[in-house]
């Protein structure tokens, strides 16, 4: 069953791109969209992280690669976040359950995104996971990371936008 769900969920990101979806390039601006955190709090981005630097994270509990890489966005996050440094973790249509029961054990604390049908996720032109933005205070793609990356090089490049 679970290889059946890696599977699915792989033909779902493989179509993320169709439809002219494109992953935002440095300068663009990303598109808005709302969703819900885990506890039901609604997110409107940009409109609520106007003047912050936010890094958006695109993710899923199968992905092998977002376990380590989440803990240590957490430490991050936890010493920049009152610099206005913001993470919004969009989870790529799993189901709430599951994402919660993966967050608990990481302890994460920074907000994480349920993405019903991966919406939000397709309209990122997400082809592949972890997919990661870094947004300036200005609104606008600073760069971009597809798949793995290590603390020091996350963190220098939200440091480069503090």
């Amino acid at each position: 069953m679970r290889a059946f769900r890696f599977l699915a969920v792989l033909l779902l990101l493989s179509a993320c791109g169709e439809g002219g979806a494109k992953a935002p390039h440095v300068g663009d601006a990303p598109p808005a969209f709302k969703l819900s955190t885990l506890d039901g709090t609604a997110v409107d981005y940009p409109a609520q992280l106007a003047g912050k630097v936010v890094v958006l994270r695109f993710w899923a509990t199968w992905c092998p690669f977002c376990k380590d890489e989440m803990k240590m966005i957490q430490a991050v996050w936890s010493q920049s976040r009152d610099k206005g440094f913001e993470v919004l973790a969009v989870n790529a249509g799993q189901e709430k359950g599951d994402i919660a029961d993966f967050i608990a054990k990481l302890g994460v604390t920074y907000p994480v995104l349920l993405d019903p049908g991966s919406k939000v996720t397709k309209a990122y032109g997400v082809t592949g996971l972890p997919m990661t933005l870094f947004v300036g205070r200005d609104g606008k793609v600073k760069g971009r990371i597809l798949g793995e990356t290590d603390e020091a090089t996350f963190r220098r490049k939200v440091e480069e936008l503090l």
